[in-house]
């Protein structure tokens, strides 16, 4: 039980495509010991997709965790003064969130979320999902390596032959994240190769 008595903030943004991957990785978190309060962004609250509708996603989250997805500034807003989390978890964090966050736009539940275990000195990690991560989204993930309390997961391009911008964190490599976030801590190597592409 790795994760005993560790109290996980864990946000999901718009990157849809990963959303299974991310679920997958809160049961393991979960199945570990944690206490994860789920937090989704306007993205994951409202719009239906190829890859699920927004009850379907909700339903999951609450299923795994028991806990109703926080999804409004209003519900995120306790976490600062509460202190709720050890640590905060963004996966999948998409371009969007990325520049918002880089540069100090608190305007959504996930990023309320964020700036809130930031103001008290705690641990965010960030698993990137972005097809401009070497694109336009470079600056910002320059941006946020270089901030305190903000850890990445370690992330590779996940198809450099047909989107030679986009970056994909491995999802499977959150709990590893976390738990040296929690010290202060990297993970290393941050950059790793994905073995396929799809």
């Amino acid at each position: 039980m790795r994760f005993k008595d560790y109290k996980i903030g864990f946000a999901l943004t718009g990157s849809h495509c990963t959303l299974a991957q991310t679920i997958e990785v809160i049961k393991t978190l979960v199945q570990e010991g944690a206490d994860i309060t789920p937090i989704i962004s306007y993205s994951v609250a409202t719009m239906n997709t190829r890859y699920g509708s927004p009850e379907y996603w909700q339903r999951l989250l609450k299923e795994i965790t028991g806990k109703e997805p926080l999804k409004t500034i209003p519900d995120v807003e306790p976490i600062g003064p509460q202190k709720p989390f050890n640590c905060m978890v963004i996966a999948p964090c998409t371009g969007n969130t990325l520049a918002k966050l880089a540069n100090g736009i608190t305007d959504t539940p996930v990023l309320m979320a964020a700036k809130a275990n930031l103001r008290n000195l705690l641990p965010v990690v960030i698993a990137v999902s972005t097809n401009d991560g070497l694109g336009a989204s470079a600056k910002n993930i320059g941006i946020l390596l270089a901030t305190k309390n903000i850890f990445f997961v370690p992330f590779g391009q996940d198809n450099p032959e047909k989107k030679a911008n986009s970056l994909v964190a491995h999802m499977e490599k959150i709990p590893e994240t976390i738990l040296l976030a929690c010290q202060g801590k990297q993970i290393q190597p941050l950059l790793v190769e994905y073995l396929t592409y799809s």
